[in-house]
């Protein structure tokens, strides 16, 4: 599934240690009947990446900011450079790194390795909105400020 474009040779996956990680395994739910992750998968396992993020790396309540906070955490942009397939049993590593933090969204680069191989990145656009009035609404003050600290961290 190599591209022949050059997508792993554009992927920089060098990540700094002050950077959040999680592993995610492979799993049969994941795959095609090949075996090979059906590329659509990745966004479930890219959603779940960022609501670990949430919780372990800002210590922010992903699931309360939807629940009783009413905060929509929905992505109006989402793209992904796929340099090698994953496979059922791989054990990928993921890195998320903030690359903007807007009035009432944020730009985040997740890079996905096996073994220090690039596999994945991917670029997503999470916009905040109001699940009350399903419009745009600022980054909560609480988010911001971790979101901030993080991106400072990270740097």
């Amino acid at each position: 599934m190599d591209q022949g474009s050059g997508a792993s040779e554009r992927m920089n996956t060098t990540v700094d240690d002050r950077v959040w990680r999680t592993s995610v395994p492979i799993r049969f739910s994941h795959c095609d009947p090949a075996g090979i992750v059906y590329f659509a998968r990745y966004f479930d396992i890219l959603n779940g990446v960022v609501e670990d993020w949430f919780g372990e790396a800002l210590g922010i309540d992903y699931h309360e900011m939807i629940g009783p906070r009413r905060i929509g955490l929905g992505f109006v942009s989402a793209g992904a450079d796929f340099a090698k397939p994953g496979f059922m049993g791989d054990r990928l590593d993921f890195s998320v790194l903030v690359e903007r933090i807007g009035r009432s969204s944020l730009t985040l680069k997740i890079s996905a390795t096996r073994s220090s191989e690039p596999v994945l990145q991917a670029r997503l656009v999470m916009v905040t909105t109001s699940l009350e009035t399903h419009t745009s609404v600022a980054l909560p003050e609480d988010l911001r400020a971790a979101v901030e600290r993080y991106q400072e961290t990270c740097q």
